[in-house]
């Protein structure tokens, strides 16, 4: 199919700005997954493309359009929109056949096929949601509501053959619940378990992008701000607990686990190393020659074996979970394996510690660390500081990151998709355990939950979990790394070797007895 063409023959001028961006990106991806809001037209904008692709000639990228609904109501709907959008954009008015026939799998059901054919030769068909409806067909699938079809599974996958000539899938729909197998396409797309893209449409931004002003126009009403306010309130009162769902995208929480514990004891290994340090309110009195030398020699004794005991030829990244009295600061480290296992190799936890410590502690792992490839830290609060100086200190490898419902929406599918690809390694360790399953899936976003949890110490927050998450997404980041090769020695050259240090310096001093003041040749 040919984006530029079928854009440059697609009016987009009647359509909202969400709307417009909806028929960009199904043009612009093979395959599209959109999580909409109820009432806000993405299926009406749908068959406004639906019409635009049937009346193009082949060349211009037109092909059939294939629209499937769970129920007979939504394709009569559909048809009946796309007649609509004929006319206006044909400029004649195109009659919808119907065809019923008996359902080869169940003979007392009838299946109805709704029709329009065009000029071009090609047609729209609405047909039932059921897979072997894909049999011999190509061209553009719409896959509406694919939350409430009986067998999302194997219409995905019925669809998918049609890809092989060259066909565009649109897979779209509101939740309905948690662990609906559309919501687990949507955190597959997340993820990057699927390539697909991923569209995301609330009531919210419909209505900041004048769907309410559409309305207004669309009845004869006059548009106001009161008016907009009343209208929005009413239609949160109409959908009341079901709104988060319903308009906010949000799917309804099952049961709110996300990690569960027997995924995470799937993925424990005994003997993975966690090193725990706390100090007492007075050591941060204590002078700075006493707190540096007492930190150090923790480094030392407590550190370096676990340092010394990384494969030096493996890329290793860390995440980091700040604290300073409360909570614990975490520092994950994986050793990214050739297989893209994250390995865990060490994971430390600080309570109590005062911040120049924290960051003589971290900067003595990272200079140590081999082949230190990227590192992602919490960057909220007091921890602005620790991210600040080590972002100061070792450049784009890392990353200050401000956790917000927007970071957990789109980390925390990666976490999972690693414990559930068995493509991460963590300690066997109660406390660790007890962090990850302090996950909950809170309004469809999973998160740590503000209350705090109880552990072998004393008090937690999840902070481990945060370190692994930070940890998990390092290991996708791709930062830029500046190295340098050192320019020949001319004098190494012409000797047949590399000239140390300590050979340019005697050089330089025998400079000066040849009365050439220490230069290289002569003044």
């Amino acid at each position: 199919m040919s984006k530029s063409a079928l854009l440059a023959s697609t009016d987009l001028d009647p359509l909202l700005p969400y709307q417009q961006d909806v028929i960009r990106e199904c043009l612009s991806h093979n395959v599209t997954v959109i999580e909409k809001s109820r009432r806000i037209g993405i299926s009406w904008v749908l068959s406004w493309l639906a019409v635009t692709v049937a009346m193009s000639s082949a060349s211009a990228g037109g092909m059939d359009v294939f629209y499937m609904g769970y129920e007979k109501d939504m394709t009569r709907q559909f048809i009946d929109d796309c007649a609509e959008h004929a006319k206006l954009l044909v400029g004649v008015g195109l009659e919808v056949g119907e065809e019923v026939f008996p359902d080869p799998a169940n003979p007392e059901k009838t299946i109805h096929v709704f029709r329009i054919k065009f000029a071009s030769g090609f047609e729209i068909l609405a047909l039932p949601s059921v897979p072997r409806a894909f049999r011999s067909k190509q061209g553009l699938v719409i896959l509406d509501e694919a939350a409430f079809v009986d067998d999302l599974a194997g219409m995905i996958k019925a669809a998918l053959a049609l890809r092989i000539w060259g066909a565009r899938i649109i897979i779209l729909s509101t939740h309905k619940g948690a662990t609906n197998p559309f919501n687990e396409l949507v955190k597959d797309c997340q993820s990057g378990k699927k390539p697909y893209h991923l569209m995301r449409i609330t009531f919210d931004d419909a209505v900041s992008q004048g769907l309410y002003r559409k309305i207004c126009q669309k009845l004869g009403t006059e548009w106001t701000p009161e008016g907009e306010k009343e209208w929005y309130d009413e239609i949160l009162a109409e959908f009341g607990d079901d709104a988060d769902e319903e308009l906010h995208v949000i799917p309804a929480n099952d049961n709110g686990v996300f990690l569960p514990l027997s995924l995470i004891e799937a993925r424990e290994q005994k003997g993975v190393p966690v090193v725990r340090w706390e100090r007492k309110p007075a050591f941060a009195l204590q002078s700075k020659a006493a707190r540096e030398a007492d930190a150090r020699q923790f480094c030392e004794d407590r550190l370096l074996p676990h340092l010394m005991a990384m494969k030096a030829d493996t890329p290793h990244v860390f995440g980091e979970d700040f604290a300073r009295t409360c909570d614990l600061s975490v520092f994950w480290f994986c050793a990214i394996e050739s297989n893209k296992t994250k390995r865990t190799v060490l994971v430390v936890e600080l309570r109590g510690v005062p911040f120049e410590q924290q960051r003589q502690i971290l900067f003595y792992l990272l200079d140590r660390l081999p082949r230190f490839r990227a590192g992602k830290m919490d960057a909220r609060g007091n921890g602005q500081y620790l991210a600040e100086v080590t972002v100061q200190e070792y450049g784009s490898r890392v990353e200050a990151v401000m956790i917000s419902e927007a970071w957990y929406r789109e980390t925390m599918p990666f976490l999972q998709a690693a414990f559930q690809d068995a493509e991460i390694v963590i300690p066997a360790d109660r406390d660790i355990q007890t962090d990850l399953r302090a996950i909950k899936t809170i309004r469809g976003v999973a998160r740590v939950p503000e209350s705090r949890l109880t552990d072998a110490t004393g008090k937690s927050h999840g902070d481990a979990a945060i370190a692994a998450a930070m940890a998990v997404a390092a290991s996708r980041a791709e930062p830029e790394i500046y190295e340098y090769q050192r320019v020949p020695n001319q004098h190494a050259q012409l000797q047949g070797g590399r000239m140390s240090i300590e050979d340019e310096i005697e050089r330089e001093d025998l400079g000066s007895n040849n009365d050439n003041w220490g230069l290289r040749g002569s003044v």
